[in-house]
């Protein structure tokens, strides 16, 4: 009777993990190929432009912020875009620059912080990725709920997983008795 009752609770735990699984397969592949492309990114200048250097490391002679962002809006003055536009700006003290960075088109600006001169127009094709890797690419509610799903849904997995391994041991060991 005993192991009855097991064999039908691990038929039940095979189509939970089963379903369960096809359904996380997709956000996990997704995730695990971006997860990959996000780990070259700084290798990769396709998926990240190089960090350019400027003449001078000295932050004491760099340029207002207001300066820098003028410079960069005039650096991509043929997209349209504005300082409304900007999503941050990074200063990169060791190399003497600052990346001005656009949240419409992903966009980066690199610009020496101290002679404003225009370095690297490129595109950042690794914040897309980013965006599509944690789901914020659709929302950020979305991000919030699939991260969720993805987090109990592997602890389920992992659970049921253990299960359907031991189970058929248990069943075994008591059909030796």
């Amino acid at each position: 009777m005993k192991t009855t009752s097991l064999a039908k609770s691990l038929r039940g735990y095979r189509k939970i993990h089963k379903y369960i699984g096809l359904v996380l397969g997709v956000i996990i592949f997704i995730s695990a190929l971006t997860g990959i492309l996000l780990g070259w990114k700084k290798n990769v200048a396709l998926l990240q432009p190089p960090t350019q250097k400027g003449v001078n490391l000295d932050m004491a002679t760099y340029r207002p912020v207001e300066e820098l962002a003028a410079k960069s809006i005039l650096a991509v003055d043929s997209l349209g875009l504005t300082a409304s536009n900007f999503d941050r700006i990074e200063y990169r003290p060791t190399k003497g620059i600052a990346k001005v960075i656009f949240d419409t088109g992903s966009w980066e600006v690199q610009i020496d912080a101290t002679n404003l001169e225009v370095l690297s127009v490129a595109k950042r094709h690794s914040d897309w990725i980013e965006h599509l890797h944690d789901g914020s690419i659709i929302s950020e509610t979305f991000k919030v709920i699939s991260m969720n799903v993805l987090g109990i849904g592997l602890l389920v997995l992992l659970i049921s997983g253990l299960w359907l391994w031991y189970g058929p041991k248990r069943i075994k060991k008591l059909k030796n008795k």
